[in-house]
């Protein structure tokens, strides 16, 4: 296969790729059409089929792309060595709300999803499975250690994350509330996005501050 055919191939799989990701966020799995997918992407029915045979192929894989691009921004800010603690969680805060303000309306999503068809948790449970519980390891070894150094209060990595996942994740979930009762609070998306960054890092450090 010559580089061009190879190109052509990544070219039209990337965009049905991003036809599917959009009609899967306004219409919900169930609602989506596979026809209108290839419409979108500007093939035919019968090429999305060679690419991805079914509705449910597609959306794995575009949950393990966005779960592998997240576990991966995470990951990568925790294991660097030569950070402290403090420069780890402030990384792991920016990355991931450079991730959600990309992919504003992908957490209510999975949370309707989940909720509405619960056996499509097993594709978020197999990716966090691996990586949760090696990355809440990680986390309390270092937040264990601050603590007998007298730095950190006694700190849960776990809840830690859940409380970092909740003031990163909340105000992209609730912005249609939040432009509504603060008059487009969060309408310029940049400053918004640095304005939280700030907030939700000392929010934090205060939290495991001793």
């Amino acid at each position: 296969m010559d580089q061009n055919h190879l190109s052509e191939i990544q070219n039209t799989e990337q965009k049905i790729i991003e036809a599917a990701e959009q009609e899967f966020l306004i219409k919900g799995f169930d609602g989506a059409r596979t026809t209108s997918i290839a419409a979108k992407a500007g093939v035919t029915h019968a090429m999305f089929h060679y690419y991805f045979r079914t509705k449910e192929k597609i959306f794995e894989k575009i949950i393990s792309q966005k779960l592998e691009l997240l576990t991966g921004l995470i990951m990568d800010s925790i294991s660097i060595e030569n950070l402290s603690l403090e420069e780890k969680l402030k990384r792991i805060i920016d990355s991931h709300i450079d991730f959600v303000s990309e992919n504003p309306e992908l957490p209510g999503f999975l949370v309707r999803e989940i909720f509405n068809n619960p056996e499509r948790f097993e594709i978020l449970k197999a990716r966090f499975e691996t990586f949760a519980p090696l990355l809440i390891q990680n986390l309390q070894k270092e937040l264990d250690k601050g603590f007998e150094e007298g730095k950190y209060r006694k700190t849960d990595a776990g809840m830690l994350l859940i409380d970092i996942i909740s003031l990163n994740i909340f105000p992209y979930m609730a912005a249609p509330l939040i432009n509504s009762i603060l008059s487009g609070f969060m309408e310029n998306k940049e400053k918004f996005k640095e304005l939280r960054k700030k907030e939700n890092f000392e929010t934090i450090m205060r939290k495991i501050k001793a």
